[in-house]
């Protein structure tokens, strides 16, 4: 999923949370009707707050584990969540755009957000195939 995410992103005009999604979506993980859901979290939800990627995949999880899910509960929904936030955290030490993109222009940004769309990809797939695919 990584490498999708990162080609998407790069190569195919996708935003950061919409190339997670997209990732996600060949994966099988979701249905190609969240993809304009993550629109409207790019760029930090188009205000600079939370990293897109991040934002995307929640997406995902909120899709496998919300409530009236068969997959999961409300509960794990949230614990997921918490432990996307947490290993993005790990890597990164900090989930907002502006924070992580600071001084960052043009091509220097969206090679610097590759890293972003590619971890959450990454920590995403971690968290939702395992359980989907036991």
């Amino acid at each position: 999923m990584k490498n999708k995410a990162v080609d998407y992103y790069i190569n195919k005009g996708y935003s950061c949370s919409e190339s997670v999604v997209m990732a996600a979506i060949d994966a099988g993980l979701c249905d190609r009707s969240l993809l304009p859901c993550a629109t409207a979290f790019s760029g930090g939800m188009s205000s600079g707050c939370l990293c897109g990627a991040v934002a995307g995949a929640q997406l995902v999880i909120g899709y496998n584990y919300g409530k009236n899910n068969s997959k999961g509960n409300e509960v794990e929904a949230r614990l997921k969540a918490a432990n996307m936030v947490e290993e993005f955290k790990k890597r990164h030490k900090v989930t907002c755009c502006k924070v992580l993109t600071a001084g960052l222009e043009g091509t220097e940004r969206k090679q610097h957000c590759c890293n972003m769309v590619g971890d959450s990809a990454e920590i995403l797939e971690e968290l939702v195939k395992v359980n989907i695919n036991a």
